[in-house]
C-alpha cells in the first residue's frame, strides 16, 4: 500500500465496476479533541474505495511531521489544515493508496509544488519552510489569476518563471526577486530529482544585482557606553548582546539556546546554526561569570525570554524581533541610526579580534584562527564577510600621495 506522502497527484483509471461509487471521503482532521490536546497525536484521516471489495476502507492516519515540529495550538492547526488541503487535492487528482505506479503527467503545478514542499519540509527549519510555503503559494496564486495553476507542471517554461520574477521585481525589490528565484529553483530541483519534470531550468536564470543590508560596526567607546547603560537598566538584554559580541552568534541563534545547550563545567555551548545542524563553541572566560547565577534547573528552558531563563513558546522570528524592538529603545537613547543593530555587535567584535590577531600573525594564519571562532564554513565565506565589514584597513599611505 502506497503512502500519500510519497506522491501527491497520481492519475489512475477507475475500475468500471466502481464508476458509480464514491472513491474516497473528504479528509478530516483529528486535533486532540475539543481541548486541542497537544499531548495527543494530531493527524488527517480519510477512507478510500478498496478495488477488491468495492467498500470504503479507512486508511492509516497521516501524521507527517506535525506533532514533532509544531508545539503550539496555532502552529499545529495551521500545519494540519495545510496537510488536509494537500491530501484532498492529491485524492481529487487521482491518488490511490492501492496503486503502485504513478505518472508524472498527472502533476499539476499546484500538486507538484505541494509535493516538493512536503519533501523540503524534512530538511528545512520551521521559519525557512514557512518562507518556502509563502513564496510557493504566491506563485500558485499568480498562475491561478492567469488560469494556469491546473496545467501540468511540464507546461511551465522559462518564460513563465521570468514573467513571474519580473512581476515580483516591479512589486518589491531585486533582493526579494532573487530570493523568490532561489526558492522556486530549490522546489523545481526536488521535482527534477523525483523525475516529475525533465529539467530544472530556473537555476540557470541569473540573479539581479541588489544592495545588501549593511549593519555598521560600533566604536569601542560606543560599546562601552551601551554596556554601562544596560548594566543598570536591562541586564537580560545585555547578556543577550554579550552572546552576540563574545560568542559571535547571530541573534536568532541566541534565541535558540536552551539550558541543556550550555555546559558551564567544560565551558562550551552547542548551537543550532545557519550553515549546519549543530556546532559546538567555547564560552570565553569573559562571558562565563555572567552565567554562574542563572537558573539551570530545567534543561528545556530557554536561556532568553522577556524575563530571563524560562519557557517561551513562540516562533523564532518573533523572539528575534522582540529583542530587536527591545534594543530599539536603547538606540533611541543613544541616537543610533537604522544601520546599527544587535547584529552590529557581532561585526564589531569580529573586527576587533581580527585586527588583534593580525598584529601577531600573517593573514593566512589569522584567517585559520578566526574560522574556528566565527563558525564560517569556508575561507571564501570568511574573506567575503571580512571585506563586507571592512575588518582590514590599509596602512597610512600619506607618503605615497603627498605632492
Amino acid at each position: 500500500m502506497k503512502s500519500i506522502l510519497h506522491k501527491l497527484a497520481p492519475n489512475s483509471q477507475p475500475n468500471r465496476k466502481t464508476n458509480s461509487l464514491k472513491k474516497f471521503t473528504k479528509p478530516k482532521i483529528y486535533h486532540g479533541g475539543k481541548s486541542f490536546d497537544l499531548k495527543k497525536r494530531w493527524y488527517v484521516y480519510y477512507s478510500y474505495l478498496n478495488p477488491k471489495t468495492n467498500k470504503l476502507v479507512q486508511q492509516p492516519p497521516v501524521y507527517d511531521q506535525i506533532n514533532r515540529l509544531y508545539k503550539t495550538k496555532e502552529e499545529r492547526l495551521e500545519a494540519v489544515k495545510y496537510l488536509q488541503k494537500a491530501i484532498e487535492l492529491a485524492l481529487k487528482e487521482g491518488f490511490s493508496p492501492y496503486e503502485n505506479e504513478f505518472t508524472k503527467d498527472s502533476h499539476t503545478v499546484r500538486s507538484a509544488l505541494y509535493f516538493a514542499l512536503s519533501i523540503k519540509k524534512e530538511t528545512l527549519e520551521n521559519n525557512s519552510y514557512k518562507d518556502y510555503k509563502t513564496r510557493s503559494d504566491n506563485f500558485i496564486k499568480y498562475l491561478s489569476n492567469k488560469r494556469k495553476d491546473n496545467l501540468s507542471v511540464e507546461y511551465i517554461d522559462k518564460n513563465t518563471i521570468i514573467g513571474y520574477l519580473n512581476y515580483i521585481l516591479k512589486k518589491t525589490s531585486p533582493r526579494n526577486r532573487n530570493n523568490t528565484k532561489t526558492v522556486l529553483s530549490a522546489l523545481f530541483t526536488v521535482l527534477e530529482d523525483n523525475e516529475i519534470i525533465s529539467r530544472n531550468f530556473i537555476k540557470n536564470i541569473k540573479n539581479l544585482k541588489s544592495e545588501s543590508e549593511r549593519n555598521k560596526t560600533y566604536s569601542i567607546k560606543k560599546v562601552e557606553d551601551i554596556y554601562k547603560y544596560l548594566e543598570q537598566k536591562d541586564k537580560v538584554l545585555l547578556l543577550f548582546i554579550k552572546f552576540v559580541s563574545y560568542n559571535f552568534l547571530r541573534p536568532v541563534e541566541v534565541c535558540r539556546l536552551k539550558v541543556k545547550d550550555v555546559n558551564i563545567k567544560e565551558k562550551t555551548i552547542t548551537v543550532k546554526a545557519k550553515n549546519k545542524a549543530v556546532k559546538t563553541k567555547i564560552i570565553p572566560d569573559i562571558l562565563i561569570n555572567d552565567l554562574l547565577d542563572l537558573d539551570f534547573s530545567n534543561p528545556e528552558h530557554y536561556l532568553f525570554t522577556p524575563k530571563g531563563v524560562g519557557e517561551w513558546e513562540t516562533e523564532e522570528s518573533n523572539k528575534r524581533n522582540y529583542f530587536g524592538k527591545r534594543f530599539k529603545k536603547v538606540k533611541d537613547i543613544f541616537k543610533l541610526g537604522k544601520d546599527y543593530t544587535i547584529y552590529s555587535f557581532r561585526h564589531t567584535f569580529i573586527t576587533k579580534l581580527y585586527r588583534a590577531l593580525r598584529k601577531k600573525y600573517s593573514k593566512h594564519e589569522t584567517l585559520d584562527k578566526l574560522m574556528l571562532v566565527t563558525g564560517h564554513s569556508t575561507l571564501k565565506a570568511l574573506n567575503e564577510y571580512l571585506r563586507d565589514i571592512d575588518a582590514e584597513l590599509p596602512e597610512d599611505y600619506s607618503d605615497m600621495v603627498k605632492i
